[in-house]
């Protein structure tokens, strides 16, 4: 198969690459086999290095699959496809190891349970009919991991409900026990039955539908639409994936596992681009449930690892995911037979207004500037069953990156005897349903090009100053100051968040100091969401996922060191180190050098959930942010030259003329809210603005 269009080394594999992978590999190994990941293996850093600077005269980057494929046996192989000379470069035949989950892998799991005996014969016991097995759901998760079963073959373990009506919310009639499904064999094998029984619940459904709405009462009357308008079009520019805004440019990719993935992130100082990172993704994640009874210690999701925030992103739609004049990109992904299939509109991209910028008034003349600020939204919604996971990177108008995830969906629950204890591992939040303590723990991973390659990573932590309170160095006890600590390897790397100083992180390039402070140019991390992990040390999440031990890890670069919890995830043991845990474990690398050094930055954020009722049926969604913001870097402020919404100056104040004109963006959507007393307002907004309009909406 010829590829006829060149794509940029970056870019995603075209459905057409994706193809071309398949047919290489079937050629080579034949039809029967399962295709689990046909994905872009990115080129190396050194080599991809080199191009960018040179893209007339050093060697073009080979575009490379990686390719990951199941065969009938259950054997599990992975392996690299050149797809410039059209040959398979690796293929390696995986032991004890289980890759990503697919959506329609756990599809399947569902058809079998309803159809399995056993399973029936569980539904009996819990009050159902044995005729309403179409009424039982599944959500399929893997195992985890259960020492019963190991790692050498594939298994899921599914969690069990039952809807009275299709449209009710599952999530609110859970059952009690737990099958376990072979892939292999495509059948249940096992299961886990608690040793206290729990029946099915039977109260009335709250449902969040529009009939379920209407029930209750209906739908508020009093809102009126909000329209997000740009009459002009959008101000960013799209070549390709190829993003320009505001002085950022940047490649916007995609793969299956961490969804939305940034490359070559700079910024236009005045003429000249300045790098800030090479590549920006949300690595990983872990959700560790805290409830101790068995089965229950097997439940944790990691989500990216074990079914991929690729693979479970949504199609989004246009006015409802996102609002305003949105352009959307696509993703492809292989299927599991060998074809290819599209998301329509994974990502949407759209600018929205975002306050204030910066504002001064002079209290002796109310003379005064006031400039709005507005940002660039990339964003991507990803299902993992019952949870959605909203993920925007916003980038703003001073050099600001914003990572931000938004949690909503449905809790994941359990059932329980009415008002039964739960012993604080859970809430009541419906008659009959436990939702189970939580956590979402999220792991961000910085590949850091702060003004070049050689960065250097600072603890920041606001203190009060030594010297006591009438000593010469602090006379009057007010003293207090920036201590920043100099990471110097990994092993002192791991460091963890502490509210008590303020703690924040900075990316330094100390080979470059701003003229005016003498301080490093760098950028620096700005994270308050950040719990540590609560299951403790020696428990099997705690192994599973080491990356959320630590708030805050810093390696040096290698190029496959790309997934914090290992390359393939379900069902590891954690017995042996996995990830990053084994990344610094390996001979001397935990005390290497990362001063002034290629380094990448691993951090983890998130939340504690401790369920309420108001969580139900459906999760109003709860935000998760945090920043990445310039420090030292620019001369000054970088946004002055942001067209300004109204400017007057003392001298204008003085002689009594209208404020500038020129340069200001003019609004002419805004007007007052009420008719009531509209004219009289106007007037009087104009005098003390003194407006010739534009400013106030005319």
């Amino acid at each position: 198969m010829t590829i006829n269009i060149i794509p940029h080394p970056f870019d995603p594999l075209s459905a057409a690459e994706i193809e071309q992978a398949i047919s290489i590999v079937k050629k080579a190994h034949g039809n029967d086999l399962f295709f689990n990941i046909v994905s872009l293996q990115e080129p190396r850093k050194a080599e991809m290095t080199a191009w960018l600077q040179a893209p007339e005269t050093a060697p073009r980057p080979k575009r490379v699959a990686e390719v990951v494929v199941i065969a009938q046996d259950g054997k599990v192989f992975d392996g690299l496809v050149d797809l410039t000379s059209g040959t398979i470069t690796k293929w390696d035949l995986l032991d004890g190891e289980q890759p990503i989950i697919t959506m329609e892998e756990l599809q399947l799991v569902e058809h079998v349970v309803r159809t399995d005996p056993k399973v029936i014969e569980q539904c009996v016991i819990s009050g159902i009919d044995p005729k309403d097995m179409d009424k039982v759901y599944c959500d399929p998760w893997t195992i985890g991991y259960d020492k019963r079963f190991g790692s050498k073959k594939r298994y899921q373990q599914a969690l069990m409900y039952y809807r009275p009506d299709i449209d009710d919310c599952q999530y609110q009639y859970p059952l009690d026990f737990c099958p376990i499904y072979d892939a292999e064999q495509k059948k249940i094998v096992h299961i886990d039955i608690p040793e206290v029984r729990r029946p099915l619940s039977r109260v009335p459904p709250v449902n969040y539908h529009p009939a379920g709405v209407e029930k209750k009462g209906g739908y508020r009357t009093d809102l009126k639409p909000i329209y997000i308008t740009q009459p002009e079009g959008v101000s960013f520019k799209m070549t390709g994936r190829w993003m320009e805004w505001q002085n950022w440019k940047f490649h916007i990719g995609f793969n299956y596992r961490e969804g939305i993935v940034f490359n070559n992130i700079t910024f236009n100082d005045h003429g000249v681009e300045r790098p800030i990172f090479y590549r920006l993704s949300l690595a990983e994640m872990v959700v560790p449930y805290g409830n101790p009874e068995h089965p229950h210690q097997r439940k944790h999701a990691l989500d990216q690892g074990e079914y991929g925030a690729g693979y479970m992103t949504n199609s989004l739609s246009l006015g409802c995911d996102c609002k305003g004049a949105i352009h959307y990109l696509d993703a492809d992904f292989p299927t599991r037979a060998g074809g290819v299939r599209t998301i329509k509109n994974a990502i949407c991209i759209h600018e929205e207004d975002n306050g204030i910028l910066f504002k001064h008034s002079d209290f002796r003349d109310d003379s005064v500037i006031v400039t709005r600020a507005r940002k660039l939204i990339i964003q991507q919604i990803f299902t993992a069953a019952n949870y959605e996971y909203a993920v925007a990177w916003i980038f703003h108008q001073d050099g600001t990156i914003q990572p931000e995830v938004k949690l909503t969906g449905i809790l994941n629950t359990y059932s329980m005897d009415p008002d039964e204890d739960t012993k604080g591992w859970g809430t009541q939040v419906y008659p009959g349903v436990n939702a189970h303590n939580h956590q979402h723990l999220f792991c961000l991973r910085i590949d850091a090009n702060v003004d070049g390659p050689k960065n250097t990573v600072f603890v920041n932590d606001a203190v009060p100053s030594d010297a006591p309170v009438g000593s010469p160095e602090n006379p009057y006890g007010n003293a207090f100051y920036c201590k920043r600590t100099k990471l110097v390897t990994p092993a002192q790397a791991k460091t963890d968040y502490d509210g008590s100083t303020s703690r924040s992180w900075e990316i330094a390039n100390t080979n470059k100091l701003h003229p005016y402070s003498k301080k490093p140019v760098s950028y620096k991390l700005v994270s308050r969401e950040v719990p540590g992990l609560l299951p403790k040390p020696g428990s099997l999440v705690w192994k599973r996922a080491p990356f959320a031990r630590h708030a805050v890890w810093v390696t040096k670069y290698r190029d496959d060191q790309l997934y914090p919890a290992g390359r393939h995830v379900p069902q590891t043991s954690g017995e042996k180190p996995v990830g990053i845990d084994a990344w610094l474990s390996e001979p001397g690398v935990a005390d290497e050098n990362i001063d002034n050094e290629d380094i990448v930055l691993w951090h983890t954020f998130g939340l504690t959930h401790f369920p309420a009722p108001e969580d139900f049926p459906v999760m109003p969604a709860e935000p998760i942010t945090l920043l990445l913001r310039p420090r030292n870097f620019f001369e000054n402020n970088p946004v002055m030259d942001v067209p300004f919404s109204y400017c007057r100056v003392p001298s204008q104040v003085r002689d009594g003329v209208p404020g500038w004109d020129k340069y200001r963006l003019v609004d002419r959507i805004s007007k007052l809210a009420f008719d009531e007393g509209k004219e009289d307002g106007e007037k009087k907004e104009k005098e003390v603005n003194g407006c010739k309009g534009g400013c106030c909406g005319k």
